[in-house]
């Protein structure tokens, strides 16, 4: 139910040349089509027909209405007879959502012994979405082709990993990312073109001063701190000794309950779907709002340390995108390295700020001093993560364009750290370690990533598709020397694409 306010439009093809009764019948068997394709329970997203088009003026109305439905966050097309593709140009051309094109067919094998031209005629998608193809092809028109039996689950998987995309993309066109502070100094991955990034990938990123933050902060009740603080002692293991009033780590807790008081509310009354945070503007806080930022990513809020605003935005959009899931994903970064030949890893892990959806127990509540930013005892929920496969991903801004970078890693099991209280996780990046962190270095991968147990690159796929970004995916079957060539290929198409526009 996570995405019962979206809708995916479907449209067929077809033409007034084989007469009104064709008309009739394209008509039933979509209908049909849509109705098994709701009822098949692999679709995340409910889909609505939308007719039957026969000519350029039905193209154009339809698909201009797509754009102005909020609800509608994508159009599948479907060529059932031969449909002329002239006649969808100026649809295609006004098209600002995203585009599946299915080519598929009502009957799933030939009648053999009855069929004749009258069938002929109706059944042409065989060649009508080839037409189709052709004419999305020369307009440059980015969509994700889908080929296969309607039916069958393969395909049904494929449209509905494209779907939770379209509800992601949808919900960044909106999204706004408050940044608490600037990011870490110096640091150049953190930063970005906040400008390109809204024209091309949806989301607004706005400074918000660390006093404005403070006034929700001020005006948290000792009831309602005092409230949330049961509750964490409900959900967390932790010592008794934490729940001693009269100690300094339990004020510790009640202040970081007030700090995420005060972060929800602003969010709420910004209408913020995600924040940043800077160890260097803490305001009146005590302590860096690590135990906050953990549980609001975990309700779905993006998350960015030290300003990180693009790690912020692409967290929210794996979280919406993954609703349903159960696996979990997190915001994460590279913290150090662990040498141990083929099984070479890399832990990740933060100051504090890892998400509980990915932890393999229940996390445990414990406070413990943090020299960074401001000297003191700080809260925090503690655990490793679980284990098995997962991608990981992340944005960078290289000038002239943003790159996706996608890695498909697997985590596995985590030794205790009894020095290093954090949340952390281990993981080998696919094909090894030595390829792996190699190829993302090489790429001009980020430190931070959001990493996600239940996507997988095909979902990044679709996304860099609909956004028209560059994407690379480093993965079982890389190698260094291929991986250099594919960047320079890139490099160069993405050179001659600004030097023609």
């Amino acid at each position: 139910m996570a995405f019962e306010n979206y809708e995916v439009w479907f449209v067929t093809g077809a033409q007034l040349l084989y007469g009104g009764d064709a008309v009739v019948a394209v008509d039933a068997h979509s209908n049909e089509m849509v109705s098994g394709l709701n009822a098949s329970g692999n679709l995340p997203v409910k889909v609505v027909y939308k007719g039957t088009v026969n000519s350029s003026k039905e193209v154009e109305t339809v698909l201009k209405a797509a754009n102005n439905d909020e609800k509608c966050i994508g159009v599948i097309t479907w060529m059932h007879t031969f449909s002329p593709a002239k006649m969808w140009i100026h649809g295609l051309q006004q098209l600002k959502k995203p585009l599946l094109h299915l080519h598929t067919q009502f009957n799933k094998e030939i009648p053999w012994d009855t069929m004749d031209m009258d069938f002929m005629n109706l059944n042409q998608s065989a060649h009508g979405d080839r037409e189709f193809g052709h004419i999305c092809t020369r307009m440059r028109i980015r969509r994700k082709v889908v080929v296969g039996y309607w039916k069958d689950e393969e395909t049904q998987r494929k449209i509905a990993i494209w779907m939770r995309v379209c509800a992601g993309w949808a919900d960044s066109q909106d999204m706004l990312i408050i940044r608490f502070g600037d990011q870490m100094n110096n640091v150049a991955v953190t930063d970005g073109d906040k400008v390109e990034a809204e024209q091309r990938l949806g989301y607004h990123v706005d400074y918000c001063p660390v006093n404005d933050l403070m006034k929700y902060y001020d005006e948290v009740t000792d009831e309602e701190a005092n409230s949330l603080v049961q509750e964490y002692f409900q959900l967390y293991d932790h010592d008794a000794s934490l729940e001693d009033k009269t100690t300094e780590a339990y004020t510790k807790v009640w202040n970081a309950a007030k700090a995420e008081i005060a972060l929800r509310r602003i969010l709420k009354a910004t209408g913020a779907k995600g924040f940043t945070t800077n160890f260097n503007d803490l305001g009146k806080f005590d302590q860096i709002p690590g135990l906050a930022s953990q549980r609001l990513m975990a309700e779905g809020y993006g998350f960015g340390a030290e300003g990180d605003w693009k790690s912020a935005a692409l967290y929210r959009t794996v979280w919406f995108m993954s609703q349903g899931m159960n696996k979990g994903c997190s915001f994460l970064e590279d913290y150090t390295l662990h040498f141990d030949g083929e099984n070479s890893a890399i832990l990740q892990a933060h100051m504090l700020e890892v998400c509980p959806l990915i932890s393999e127990h229940k996390p445990k509540l414990e406070v413990h001093r943090l020299s960074i930013g401001i000297d003191s005892e700080t809260a925090r929920i503690v655990f490793t993560s679980k284990q098995g496969s997962g991608v990981t991903a992340t944005i960078v801004d290289l000038g002239n364009r943003f790159r996706l970078i996608v890695n498909d890693v697997e985590c596995i099991k985590s030794k205790p750290l009894p020095k290093l209280p954090v949340a952390s996780a281990l993981w080998i990046p696919m094909p090894n370690f030595e390829v792996g962190a190699g190829a993302w270095i090489l790429a001009g991968g980020t430190h931070h990533s959001c990493f996600s147990f239940d996507l997988t690159y095909e979902y990044w796929e679709d996304y860099a598709e609909i956004a028209g970004i560059e994407m690379v995916h480093i993965n079982k079957n890389t190698t260094i020397s291929e991986f250099k060539k594919e960047l320079r290929m890139n490099e160069v198409y993405y050179m001659l694409n600004k030097a023609l526009c």
